[in-house]
């Protein structure tokens, strides 16, 4: 009775989130997105200015938990969705491994958006504070161009 585990993958500001809310409506399924679980857990006390490292950990924290949890939910026939952007080719590799020891399907959806339409929501975003503005701070262009250096595209294997 295992169900699909939904890998969201995709740029900073490629529509993950969005994404992901239609398609856990669609299917029924369980949502793990790291950003509403770092906003939740980690950016109260987060340093000023921001300390990459210290931002780091706490994700690796959430991937840990976030995976234990996602895991018993899938291992139990409920679909999961992983909003966690999976900028790397490692992390996917990690994360699908673990998926296939458990027994577990697992599906990619693959956002590819232009980074000039990527930027243009990310400041769309910051504006409005809607639905998928998550975080506590905006995402200045620094932090978007220092983002977009660590985003590794799928390759079709």
């Amino acid at each position: 009775m295992t169900a699909t585990l939904n890998v969201i993958v995709g740029p900073c500001g490629a529509g993950k989130t969005t994404y992901a809310l239609k398609l856990a409506y669609e299917l029924g399924a369980v949502l793990f997105s790291l950003n509403a679980w770092q906003t939740a857990l980690y950016w109260m006390d987060s340093p000023k200015p921001l300390d990459p490292a210290w931002s780091m950990a706490r994700v690796e924290r959430c991937y840990a938990q976030m995976w234990n949890t996602a895991r018993q939910v899938a291992t139990r026939g409920l679909p999961v969705i992983l909003d966690w952007g999976f900028g790397s080719s490692a992390l996917r590799a990690c994360y699908i491994g673990l998926a296939g020891e458990a027994g577990l399907k697992v599906r990619l959806h693959v956002l590819d958006v232009p980074v000039e339409e990527r930027w243009r929501r990310v400041q769309t975003r910051n504006r409005e504070a809607g639905q998928t503005y998550q975080l506590t701070f905006d995402v200045t262009r620094e932090m978007f161009d220092f983002v977009e250096t660590m985003w590794e595209p799928p390759t079709p294997e």
